[in-house]
């Protein structure tokens, strides 16, 4: 069973795995300088069962504001075999003008970003009294709003038999940066009828490797996601293998670092590879060590209809590597220095470097690895600012990227590698030409917000300037905390959310599977 504190970050990442991509958008109306897109997943569900929830995301080519949003559900298609339901944990206004269709709409106005906006009028899909094992049709889905025209994305549906997979118990070991470990990995059947197949997704934190790569694993360089195994595996039954890994040699110490692991039947994997096909994630290539199989299980499944499983609350658990020892890193605030003329704009480029020798990883709580703040020079106005940053007076926060600021807090991605190094460009207008006019960059500054790093090796490189127009033989050239210096070298930056990419596959992979089932099973 998942401890209350994961499953409220699953949930959060469900919102991140739906916000993936707006460009993989099906439905785009035609006659709109924006463009609407919405997506609804392919789904199957167990008869004799509650059913699942599935939502509406909608994307738009740009970023905008709709109004009297509405999404149609059209079962038609699956009359007297499914309903398709109002959740009852939702607040969303729902009606059903005619049989087989649910009309939802939200009174209020959705901001629509390039991420897309998830989570729209769950819906709960039931099998009927009349359904049986492979019943299939489609749920047809129209989004409109207020100036746009209407856009439609179909998703399938399918009935099987219920099976119960349950994940094994919680595992803990302990290991030292660099060295290798063995974990468990174990499913029990623990329904009555005879599970044909079974899949399992994880989401290891970076620096957990696979030593092998199996032919019915899928991998993204050394990161394990994904398995598949095709035999029948009785009811009543547990079965089980190992899994090798080797801890990375620039992880965290003393520290811990966790594993999700979500077994799902093969009918239901089947929709979350439609779901990561839709936003363009991938989920790895499969190995060549051979096939990982699992202990006790019976022969290959034969011919079989749908299968899914309407105990949702038991299929998942997790792995925490105990990490031991001492390997901890320091960050490096990088200041500038700049010259012009009075009313000449200059970009400043600060920022920070993870001089090792261990990663930052705060990937699974979604905080940013630092925070950094910036004192502009007193004879400069911003003119440009990074979205990432904001200006701050006192208790009183002002928008992302806005200029003109006097003191700016600037938050990050939640990955930062050894060696990587992240810069913040900054306009700067010179207003009035002061001989060493500096500004002060500081990091590891603690925030109201959560997370952020703190046990820098050497805080004594926690600041650094911004010197405009320095004078000759005078001010500091950008580094450090006052002790002089030159303009350090930034090398290239990693982007300002480093590790989102790392997080699209995780996010989709435990978002989906729990936003898809019923909520009271998940409440925290």
């Amino acid at each position: 069973m998942l401890s209350n504190s994961t499953r409220r970050w699953l949930a959060g990442l469900g919102v991140a795995g739906a916000f993936v991509a707006a460009s993989a958008t099906p439905g785009f109306a035609a006659d709109s300088e924006i463009k609407l897109g919405v997506y609804f997943g392919d789904t199957t569900i167990a008869t004799d069962s509650d059913g699942k929830i599935e939502s509406s995301t909608v994307h738009s080519s740009a970023p905008v504001v709709l109004h009297d949003l509405t999404v149609r559900y059209d079962f038609t298609g699956l009359a007297g075999k499914v309903t398709v339901g109002k959740d009852e944990d939702t607040s969303a206004d729902c009606t059903s003008p005619s049989a087989n269709v649910l009309v939802c709409t939200s009174p209020w106005e959705v901001e629509v970003d390039e991420w897309g906006h998830g989570g729209l009028f769950p819906v709960q899909i039931k099998a009927t009294g009349k359904a049986a094992d492979g019943d299939t049709g489609t749920i047809k889905v129209t989004l409109s709003a207020n100036g746009f025209d209407g856009v439609s994305h179909e998703a399938k549906v399918r009935v099987g038999e219920g099976v119960d997979l349950a994940a094994g118990p919680e595992t803990t070991v302990s290991a030292a940066p660099g060295k290798s470990f063995t974990a468990p990995l174990k499913v029990t059947n623990a329904g009555e009828t005879t599970a044909k197949g079974a899949a399992v997704i994880f989401y290891n934190d970076y620096g957990l490797n696979s030593t092998k790569h199996y032919s019915n694993c899928t991998y993204v360089g050394d990161e394990l996601r994904t398995c598949r195994f095709d035999e029948e595996l009785p009811a009543g039954g547990t079965f089980g293998a190992t899994l090798p890994y080797a801890l990375g040699a620039d992880s965290m110490a003393p520290g811990s670092k966790y594993g999700e692991i979500i077994w799902m039947t093969p009918d239901e994997f089947e929709d979350f590879e439609g779901y990561l096909d839709n936003y363009d994630v991938t989920i790895g290539k499969p190995g060549t060590d051979g096939k990982l199989t699992l202990a006790e299980a019976a022969g290959k499944a034969t011919a079989r209809g749908f299968q899914a499983d309407p105990r949702p609350e038991n299929n998942g658990t997790y792995l925490e590597v105990k990490v031991t020892g001492n390997n901890g890193t320091d960050l490096e605030a990088l200041g500038a220095a700049v010259t012009g003329k009075a009313g000449a704009t200059v970009k400043a480029a600060i920022g920070l470097r993870n001089n090792g020798p261990a990663t930052l990883d705060y990937s699974r709580s979604g905080s940013s690895v630092t925070y950094l703040t910036f004192d502009v020079p007193k004879g400069t106005t911003t003119t440009a600012v990074p979205e990432n940053c904001f200006p701050v007076k006192g208790d009183e926060w002002g928008e992302p990227g806005q200029p003109g600021g006097r003191h700016y807090r600037c938050y990050f991605g939640s990955l930062l590698k050894a060696g990587e190094t992240v810069t913040l460009d900054f306009g700067l207008k010179i207003d009035k030409v002061i001989a060493n006019d500096t500004g002060l960059v500081k990091i590891n500054v603690p925030c109201e917000c959560d997370g952020g790093f703190y046990r820098d090796l050497k805080p004594a490189n926690d600041t650094a300037k911004v010197v405009v127009n320095a004078a000759a033989g005078g001010g500091d050239g950008g580094q450090g905390g006052g002790d002089g210096g030159t303009l350090p070298i930034t090398g290239s930056s990693t982007g300002l959310i480093a590790g989102v990419g790392a997080l699209l596959l995780a996010a989709g992979a435990v978002g989906y599977v729990l936003t898809r089932r019923r909520k009271t099973r998940f409440v925290a």
